[in-house]
């Protein structure tokens, strides 16, 4: 796996390496239907993990097919 985040930095809202995966409303609309990253709330702070980032990403990483395999 490659890792498209730090794996031992925190993120947070404004980092703009966060724009990779989406903007700050996408976000907040994964964090609301809990269908994104996992991530901590520290108050009113929101944080993201680069390790759960990554693995985040690869979950959802999408292997093309073969022309003519169904």
């Amino acid at each position: 796996m490659a890792n498209l985040f730090e794996p031992n930095r925190n993120y947070v809202l404004g980092d703009p390496e966060l724009e990779l995966i989406g903007d700050r409303e996408k976000l907040a609309q994964w964090r609301h239907k809990k269908i994104g990253p996992a991530f901590y709330r520290l108050g009113r702070k929101i944080v993201y993990r680069g390790a759960d980032l990554n693995a985040w990403a690869e979950a959802n990483r999408v292997e093309p097919r073969e022309p003519g395999q169904s």
